[in-house]
């Protein structure tokens, strides 16, 4: 037990915590703008997903011509699907005013039809994409390294926090998904707003998903995202819609996360109670904070 103890302080431990806190900490601040500005996004798994497709592809597609510069192009190729991925929810929960759970149900489904059809009509598979020749770099120091995607949501970490909270974007952001008739009121465009949040989350999502599928593996293989969207949806809520708190939550998620996979790989529990361990302790931490107050506008169409 000593040895499994100290074992969570290895590099290789710390490693795997890093880049399981990653992917839901990207996602989970992509969902922060978007409801925060009053649109509920539970396309969150969705857009991983087409992210992960689009990184994947891309860069298979373009190795041969770009060479190390492909996985860059399918890091681009990942955050405009997301985007587009989000406008499309975007366009259903502001201008048609759909129920916006559904809407992003919906897209989810999606996500689960689409990638065989497009592996299929591609690489005449349905599981996977062949593996990429480039991936994503690692930086870093020693067996501590990562891929450009790590750095970037460290960064989103702190560009969050000031944008919310120190620029006039972030306060008509904030306006827009608590009093949005008052915002109006006072001459900003709410619809403009609540567009570039639910935008922003898809980019934000699609990053998420260009690593997963390209910075930490080397193809899209089917149900990378494990679920991912939605733990960070559980965050956001945690996190009470603040850049600093979601930090703190996706670290948490994100530790479980790599425990449930060191406990899985040293057989110290059943496998199934290993799988399940961070889903069991998201729903948990959902029930402690049944009190969080969401913006209260989030899940309202505009008048």
């Amino acid at each position: 037990m000593i040895e499994f103890f100290l074992s969570l302080l290895s590099v290789t431990f710390a490693v795997t915590f890093v880049r399981s806190t990653v992917p839901l900490l990207l996602t989970a601040l992509g969902g922060l703008y978007s409801e925060r500005s009053g649109v509920v996004n539970i396309a969150l798994d969705g857009l991983i997903i087409f992210g992960a497709l689009a990184g994947a592809v891309i860069t298979k597609q373009l190795d041969a011509p770009l060479g190390a510069a492909a996985p860059w192009a399918g890091w681009l190729g990942g955050m405009l699907v997301g985007g587009f991925v989000a406008w499309i929810h975007a366009v259903l929960s502001i201008r048609y005013r759909a129920d916006q759970v559904i809407s992003g149900t919906a897209i989810n489904l999606l996500a689960t039809g689409v990638p065989p059809v497009v592996l299929t009509a591609i690489y005449n598979t349905s599981n996977e994409s062949p593996a990429v020749e480039h991936a994503l770099p690692l930086w870093g120091v020693g067996d501590f390294k990562f891929s450009p995607p790590v750095y970037f949501a460290v960064l989103m970490v702190l560009l969050t926090w000031y944008v919310i909270y120190r620029t006039p974007y972030g306060l008509r952001l904030r306006a827009s998904g608590e009093h949005p008739g008052a915002a109006s009121s006072m001459g900003v465009n709410v619809r403009r707003i609540r567009y570039s949040a639910v935008i922003l989350s898809g980019v934000l999502a699609g990053t998420a998903g260009v690593f997963l599928s390209i910075g930490n593996l080397d193809a899209y293989v089917r149900n990378i995202s494990a679920g991912a969207g939605f733990i960070a949806l559980a965050a956001l809520i945690f996190g009470q819609w603040k850049p600093l708190g979601v930090f703190a939550a996706t670290l948490l998620f994100g530790f479980l996360q790599a425990l449930s996979i060191k406990l899985g790989g040293g057989n110290l529990l059943p496998d199934t109670l290993v799988q399940a361990l961070p889903y069991m302790i998201t729903v948990l931490a959902l029930i402690f904070t049944g009190r969080s107050r969401a913006p209260r506008a989030v899940g309202k169409p505009l008048d």
